[in-house]
């Protein structure tokens, strides 16, 4: 099929006041493609806006809200006249490296509602208009869409649904000349990242995958580059992009390799040692969220939550 040109398009991208949507909304904006900027903080999609350039307008939302998203996308509709791409990429990560049992529930409640209801409600807001005009909606996933989710299930959760999710619309837009892309990245250096991975308080569970995993398969990219690779894949029209691409062929092996993996995580020593160290920090935090008490511990006051990546 031929090139899918940017230039000219409208594109709707969430969580861009930063990282990985910011660049995203850049890079769009150098093809030639008019950006709406969604972030859940207005003021900020707006700064951002403006130093994407003239093209660029703000709007705050939450994803979590499908009526905003709906509001959202009609604000689009009337400033630019259509929505052409569509690009779920706000995304938050638990605000502790936990196990499930100690992870109070409101908080792995949170991370599914933002990472694939929010993902949801981007969509289904956006396919009238997308099936209409032959357009594309991408969906940020992960390396998390098909690699053991230890100490971040929710997250993982989240992420394998939005890539069925992703797979699933593909299918169902087709015959509209329209498409979806599914982005698996790894370790892309964002606040999401730095928050997860490079902690110091919370025992080994923070640095349980620098443990497990290959130093290559550790290597983060930058947002520009993760934003590059978005960008390409819609005007390659791929369905899928890897980025760094060596997790091409780790997902292409997933069924051969999962099993083993997941065999020897069961009877890893250094991994139960990480689980029991990350269990018993949990239970010595502070059980106060929002103001009142939590039934389980875990949990502690953390930007990431309200913050979209």
């Amino acid at each position: 099929m031929p090139a899918y040109d940017l230039n000219g398009r409208v594109a709707l991208i969430t969580g861009a006041a930063r990282g990985i949507g910011f660049e995203t909304a850049r890079q769009l904006h150098l093809r030639g493609a008019s950006v709406a900027v969604l972030d859940l903080d207005l003021g900020q999609a707006q700064e951002a806006a403006e130093r994407i350039g003239p093209r660029a307008f703000g709007i705050g939302a939450d994803v979590t809200d499908q009526g905003a998203m709906m509001a959202a996308v009609a604000a689009v509709v009337e400033r630019f006249g259509g929505l052409d791409v569509a690009v779920a990429n706000a995304g938050i990560a638990p605000p502790t490296v936990t196990t499930a049992r100690t992870m109070p529930a409101e908080e792995w409640r949170r991370v599914v509602d933002v990472n694939l209801l929010g993902a949801w409600h981007t969509a289904g807001a956006a396919l009238p208009q997308v099936s209409e005009r032959g357009g594309r909606l991408v969906f940020i996933g992960s390396i998390y869409s098909f690699v053991n989710g230890l100490m971040a299930s929710p997250y993982a959760v989240s992420k394998a649904g939005v890539e069925a999710l992703g797979r699933a619309l593909r299918a169902e837009l087709a015959p509209f000349g329209a498409s979806a892309t599914v982005a698996y990245f790894g370790w892309v250096e964002t606040d999401l990242v730095r928050d997860s991975l490079d902690r110091k308080d919370d025992g080994r569970g923070a640095r349980v995958l620098s443990e497990i995993l290959p130093g290559f398969l550790l290597k983060r990219i930058s947002a520009a580059s993760a934003g590059a690779a978005i960008v390409g894949a819609l005007e390659e029209r791929a369905p899928r992009v890897f980025a760094p691409p060596i997790w091409r062929y780790l997902s292409a092996l997933r069924g051969l390799l999962n099993p083993l993996l997941d065999r020897r995580m069961d009877h890893d020593a250094d991994i139960a040692a990480a689980v029991r160290e990350a269990e018993a920090l949990a239970a010595q935090r502070p059980v106060v969220a929002h103001g009142r008490p939590l039934i389980c511990g875990g949990w502690r006051p953390t930007t990431s939550t309200g913050r979209l990546r």
